[in-house]
């Protein structure tokens, strides 16, 4: 059983609701400011964007690895009459999503610089930075609904404001299909909570209470995981609801399109570990192979098409379809192994992903084109970029000793133990990952430079400044990842002891109940340890 406990690592002052109203607070500062004062606002941005990065460090510190619960829980009434309050907690899974969000917005905020409407953009940046943290702290699911239906707004006018030519008709598009899934979610979650106080009698949304209880009927179980797994598998986005994606990519301004591919898509991913395996465990087991089989194909066709681009920037976002591909696939894998390379590697993907956006970025800052066939021999004049770009590539390629290579392979491993032809079929996403990107590769940076490409400059020092923390954990979490594995695994094995229990799947070569927290029952955080009874 998934039981919820508290560590009593938790600080005396609600951390996570103070995640989650610093940038939003610093969003309603910018609104305040004179639109001139652009250098004040920058100054804002940045300053709350860094102070809830260090408010994640503070948490990521504290956080009791080993235990297997939520941790730093807040919770406080808020419609008690439709049992709605505000829950928030963390724990191994959620953790390091929230961690690399604070990261990636600084980032985001000082990489590229926007001359257009500063405020607007700042104030937009902020608000989404609020949402995204939202989404992976609540634990109250119209709260969650709340948070995650936020992020859209935000999104949407950063891609139609600060986009390219087409950028109207991409945030359109993303913005429909994205709706359209949460569509779905909307009446699943309604149904899920009226069905569930039809059978108990306690009306709640709570996500603890609801997954515990498992009050549903089979076929009814399987209808509402559907409806949220529609959802999730649109912001994913899986195949054949990926469309948007690409579009929203090569629109959006180089800032969303690092948070689009670094935190947004993990909205998805998160969304359907969270809510499908643990409120619909069952169900999930049921129609694995649809989920499994949707992924299989995700991989090798996003490869496929990524290897046909001719736009460098579109290339990245196609290889995002094959990388969230392998991430769903360690997730219905239901094994310690696959779900925790799952998680990873979101983190991963993230990091590799956001940082070829920013290099890409870069790239058309100075030759005002993404199309690789005007892009040749750039090494010889920008040493310092190559280097980089390399590395980067080199990660989400999945080389050993850096990040990609540690999710990609406990995927791999985990799936192969429960699903071996999807696992072998997957393994043809990691070669033709190398073919796509090496070749890109070579195109952009090798050969002998012709015409403007001659001349132009090399990396800034505030570019390799912006571009030192990504370089950082790539190699940190390729060459020790123990750290971040330690706090993920126990509420891994967590959930699939909870699989167990409520379906008839079994871990190959793991007795049933030997999961993390298998044997506990729920317990309530006491207030001195940082939560609210």
């Amino acid at each position: 059983m998934m039981a919820i406990a508290e560590s009593g690592s938790g600080p005396a002052f609600p951390l996570l609701s103070a995640l989650v109203v610093v940038p939003a607070a610093g969003a309603l500062v910018v609104a305040l400011l004179p639109r001139y004062q652009e250098g004040v606002i920058r100054v804002v941005g940045l300053v709350t964007t860094v102070a809830a990065a260090v408010l994640a460090t503070f948490m990521a510190i504290n956080f009791k690895a080993g235990a297997d619960g939520f941790q730093f829980l807040t919770r406080q009434q808020w419609i008690p009459e439709f049992g709605i309050s505000w829950k928030l907690g963390v724990d191994g899974i959620s953790l390091w999503l929230v961690v690399l969000t604070a990261l990636l917005f600084p980032i985001a905020l000082a990489g590229p610089i926007v001359k257009k409407d500063v405020k607007n953009y700042t104030a937009w940046m902020l608000v989404l930075e609020a949402g995204c943290l939202g989404v992976f702290l609540a634990l109250d699911l119209l709260v969650f609904f709340f948070f995650f239906e936020i992020v859209l707004v935000p999104m949407y006018f950063l891609i139609a404001g600060w986009g390219y030519e087409n950028r109207v008709y991409a945030s359109l598009k993303f913005f429909l299909y994205t709706l359209f899934g949460s569509a779905f979610l909307l009446v699943g979650m309604l149904s899920l909570v009226f069905l569930h106080q039809r059978a108990t009698g306690e009306l709640t949304f709570d996500l603890v209470r609801l997954a515990e209880s498992q009050s549903l009927a089979e076929s009814t179980a399987r209808w509402l995981f559907l409806a949220f797994a529609v959802a999730f598998a649109v912001k994913v986005p899986l195949f054949p609801v990926h469309t948007w994606l690409p579009d929203a990519h090569t629109e959006a301004p180089t800032a969303g399109s690092v948070i689009l591919a670094g935190v947004l898509l993990k909205l998805g991913t998160y969304g359907i570990l969270r809510f499908g395996l643990y409120l619909f465990p069952a169900a999930a087991v049921d129609l694995a192979p649809v989920l499994l089989t949707m992924a299989t194909i995700g991989i090798v066709y996003g490869a496929l098409v990524a290897a046909m681009q001719k736009d460098l920037k579109r290339l990245v976002a196609y290889s995002s379809v094959a990388h969230l591909g392998f991430i769903i696939l360690g997730t219905f894998a239901f094994t310690r192994q696959g779900l925790s390379g799952g998680v990873l590697q979101m983190v991963n993907h993230g990091i590799s992903t956001g940082a070829l956006f920013l290099l890409v970025g870069m790239i058309y800052e100075r030759r005002h084109t993404r199309q690789i066939a005007e892009l040749n021999g750039l090494q010889k004049p920008a040493p310092v970029l190559a280097a980089v770009f390399m590395v980067v590539m080199l990660s989400s390629v999945g080389l050993p000793v850096l990040n990609g290579f540690v999710g990609e392979f406990l995927i791999l491993l985990g799936t192969f133990a429960t699903h071996r032809w999807y696992a072998v079929v997957g393994t043809a996403g990691v070669v033709l990952a190398a073919v796509y990107l090496l070749w890109a590769y070579q195109r952009v940076f090798h050969g002998e430079p012709q015409g403007d490409n001659r001349t132009i400059p090399d990396m800034t020092w505030r570019e390799r400044g912006v571009m030192v923390p990504l370089l950082v954990a790539i190699v940190a979490l390729g060459v020790y990842p123990k750290p971040v594995l330690d706090r993920i695994e126990p509420s891994v094995a967590s959930l699939v002891a909870h699989i167990e229990q409520h379906s008839d799947f079994r871990e190959p070569g793991v007795a049933k109940g030997r999961g993390a927290g298998a044997d506990k029952a729920p317990e309530e955080p006491h207030a001195a340890d940082g939560g609210h009874p």
